[in-house]
């Protein structure tokens, strides 16, 4: 069951936007990495979005290009600081999942899932990045099967 990790594209300030909308730069480097993923036949069956602005335009941006049949939903516990072992417990080993987030929560979640430890850091997310982590059954370690930059900085 490949478990599809997403940070958000980049946002505008929140100077700027108090929602912090996706920049320009935020939604082409999406829309490039939702590509991307469509040209390397990634199927989901949901996209499962933090309900932060930034984050529902990202999974509208990959939904258009993966088309999951179960659509994009809100969920819980998926807000920066939330506790990643609620969310890890969560997971069922039934359907390709890509979820849609932010740091530190997003790689506190790898860090637990991989390690379990959320302290023990393993990799680094960029804007847009899509982190593809795999296990062959839940209450297995997970590993980190491969990751999409869309910069190399």
């Amino acid at each position: 069951m490949p478990l599809f990790l997403v940070q958000h594209g980049k946002s505008l300030p929140k100077e700027k936007d108090r929602d912090q909308s996706l920049s320009k730069e935020g939604f082409t480097e999406t829309q490039v990495m939702a590509e991307m993923a469509f040209e390397q036949f990634i199927q989901v069956t949901r996209i499962i979005h933090s309900g932060k602005k930034r984050a529902l335009q990202t999974a509208e941006i990959f939904m258009k290009a993966l088309e999951p049949e179960a659509g994009i939903i809100k969920g819980a516990g998926l807000a920066p600081l939330d506790d990643v072992t609620q969310f890890a417990s969560s997971l069922k080993n039934e359907e390709n999942i890509m979820v849609v987030g932010h740091l530190p929560f997003m790689e506190r979640l790898v860090s637990y899932l991989v390690t379990g430890s959320p302290e023990r850091p393993v990799i680094k997310f960029q804007n847009s990045s899509i982190i593809c982590l795999d296990t062959e059954d839940v209450s297995e370690p997970w590993f980190i099967r491969w990751a999409l930059f869309p910069r190399f900085d």
